[in-house]
């Protein structure tokens, strides 16, 4: 490739000393921690404008080569940014990493790709605000990338809708056309709607087609988004925090669609014991005892107040969230095993220390997550350790994550399978229950609204043969060369 056309015109566009195609540096893109079968990229390319982004796409029309964006540092997980067609180019977006705008007035931040969690939450929590944010992202994870994935928030309380946090963007579609969804689209440019009052705050449009959506779960099919505005909060004054304990599920359901009905809490979830023990400790033996001393389950609950009324906030709150427990039959905990309150507290809002709390256990992490109902997540998760059983995997090693979303009126609902990936033997036990407990969850009411890896086949061979009819159609609009990721989700490689 070094000497070809395409290759002369890529450095043409970004400059020689942000193009490769190092053997070494080829390898590290062409694998993740997942079980999907890659292929070795052609070459990478970090471009630092939405304008180099676009002619790279073009480019790659005119020369039938494919486009693989990627905006987070490892440890990557999902499959989603190996690429799966031959002829293919990395697109790390790395380099584009301004953070554009903080805006506490709108409590809107806008950021590029690049920006990473380690990155924003300290200059956002400088300005008075606070990120609506996942629970311990890795210190590499790119913001934007979180919003477009729909990652789960852990305060159901601002959750207002399932594309919450992502605001506005600006998309280069497959045809190398660049566009603004939302407010960001007009009328006038973005300098003439913040002199006017404007923040690109508002998501929906332009008119009344909403293209944001299609690009939120694509995997990067649709299009390359350049920059973002991302919902904030204002950051509390004071905070304190709630844990509630059981062997049971059941006995916080009544409980959690109380608080969530009324938003009384903000940060609200659901860990088993190995989750909070891998979230805690470092090391695999602090993990085990930890483990084992833990409840089966805890219930986290963390409440702030703000401003001059802090405290007072927070009383009524406090007494409000104790009304409801006593009705509820839950009796709520300072301190769970030894582990206080500031202990947890010290994990939110903030991103993960290295290693990334997933990969603490055993180095390797497959996630099995859906929506559902906390209703179900007893019945969910039963079904879950039946096949574990089967494939001869401790059930008691899975970590499990239960997130409420949009007001407790859905949620995420997380199974960690840790492994070895050094032993194959291992590996594939984990790779098998991960199949085959994606295939009974969804039999069981499971919605993987965000089908990664293997079980991407599955999950849409179980879903309307209307729908994939429908996704294809909308890829051939933006993405009418299939030059975007693919391979990825129902889009076949090329």
């Amino acid at each position: 490739m070094v000497g070809s056309p395409f290759f002369d015109k890529l450095v043409e566009i970004v400059g020689r000393s942000n193009v490769s195609r190092e053997p070494e540096v080829l390898e590290e893109y062409s694998k993740d921690l997942s079980f999907t079968d890659a292929k070795k990229a052609s070459c990478v390319v970090w471009p630092k404008s939405v304008d180099e982004v676009s002619k790279i796409v073009r480019l790659a029309a005119e020369y039938s080569f494919t486009l693989v964006p990627v905006s987070s540092g490892k440890p990557r997980l999902r499959g989603d940014t190996t690429p799966m067609a031959d002829n293919s180019v990395i697109v790390d977006l790395s380099k584009m990493n301004r953070i554009i705008r903080i805006d506490r007035k709108n409590r809107v931040v806008m950021v590029e790709p690049g920006v990473t969690f380690s990155q924003l939450v300290p200059e956002v929590n400088k300005h008075g605000l606070r990120l609506l944010m996942p629970l311990l992202p890795k210190a590499s994870k790119s913001v934007l990338a979180s919003s477009l994935e729909r990652e789960p928030v852990t305060m159901p309380k601002y959750h207002w809708d399932s594309s919450d946090p992502l605001l506005c963007t600006e998309v280069v579609f497959g045809t190398g056309d660049v566009f603004r969804t939302g407010a960001a689209a007009g009328p006038g440019t973005l300098e003439e709607q913040l002199e006017s009052g404007g923040a690109q705050k508002s998501p929906l449009g332009p008119t009344q087609f909403d293209p944001f959506r299609i690009l939120q779960g694509a995997q990067g099919t649709m299009g390359i988004v350049t920059w973002a505005t991302v919902k904030c909060e204002i950051l509390p004054s004071t905070r304190k925090l709630f844990f509630a304990a059981s062997d049971s599920l059941e006995t916080f359901l009544d409980f959690a669609y109380g608080v969530l009905r009324r938003r009384l809490g903000d940060e609200f979830f659901i860990l088993n014991n190995m989750g909070l023990a891998t979230a805690l400790r470092k090391e695999a033996k602090e993990i085990q005892w930890l483990r084992k001393v833990l409840p089966k389950w805890i219930l986290v609950l963390c409440i702030s107040g703000h401003g001059k009324l802090a405290q007072e906030e927070l009383d009524y709150l406090e007494g409000d969230i104790k009304d409801i427990a006593r009705d509820t039959g839950v009796n709520l905990l300072s301190e769970v095993q030894g582990v206080s309150g500031s202990e947890v507290l010290g994990l939110l809002g903030r991103s993960c220390e290295e290693p990334y709390w997933k990969l603490r256990f055993r180095g390797g992490c497959q996630e099995v997550f859906f929506l559902t109902t906390l209703d179900k997540t007893p019945e969910l998760y039963e079904t879950f350790t039946r096949i574990a059983s089967e494939e001869r995997y401790q059930s008691e090693d899975v970590g499990v994550y239960i997130q409420p979303l949009v007001q407790g009126c859905n949620c995420h609902c997380e199974f960690d399978i840790y492994y070895n990936p050094q032993d194959t033997m291992e590996a594939n036990r984990a790779k098998y229950l991960y199949l085959r407990a994606g295939e009974a969850l969804i039999k069981k009411g499971a919605f993987f609204s965000r089908p990664y890896g293997p079980l991407t086949e599955t999950v849409y061979r179980n879903c309307s043969p209307e729908t994939v009819v429908a996704l294809k159609r909308v890829k051939s609009i933006f993405d009418p060369k299939n030059l975007l990721n693919p391979g990825k989700l129902c889009f076949g490689g090329v």
